[in-house]
């Protein structure tokens, strides 16, 4: 499942969302990215998040598709929060569901490796007096 919003979300609200739709998850791997409050060396104060909501449902759909081919997965989650968020503001969830938690951990980690890297969202700090937008990394 992917999710791309504004709004905040629980996540063990959404983990037990899937995990109610499979008797056979043995294991999930989650992670959850925050807005901190330094990065680079700067106060940061807020970060705008721009996305290009049908190629970015598009691209995570296809890798969760690679991640299904590579990992033995019964499910993955995906929320992906865009506009204006605050320090502490939850950014990212990412949910890997397997009988297994070597499958489960490892196909986690290479979906949050390729939203970092690659996926169609554009971050923008907000400084006291700048912003910038940042380049996508690991």
């Amino acid at each position: 499942m992917i999710i791309i919003q504004k709004k905040d979300f629980n996540i063990e609200k959404e983990i037990l969302k899937i995990k109610s739709l499979h008797n056979n998850i043995g294991a999930v791997t989650s992670f959850i990215g925050y807005v901190r409050d330094i990065n680079n060396n700067k106060n940061v104060k807020s970060i705008n998040i721009e996305v290009y909501k049908k190629m970015a449902l598009s691209e995570l759909n296809n890798i969760i598709l690679l991640a299904k081919k590579k990992w033995s997965l019964i499910d993955c989650l995906i929320i992906h929060r865009n506009g204006l968020l605050k320090i502490n503001d939850k950014i990212v969830l990412v949910a890997s569901f397997s009988e297994h938690r070597k499958d489960s951990f490892e196909s986690c980690n290479y979906i949050m490796d390729y939203l970092k890297k690659d996926a169609p969202f554009w971050k923008k700090e907000n400084y006291k007096n700048e912003s910038i937008w940042l380049k996508n990394t690991n």
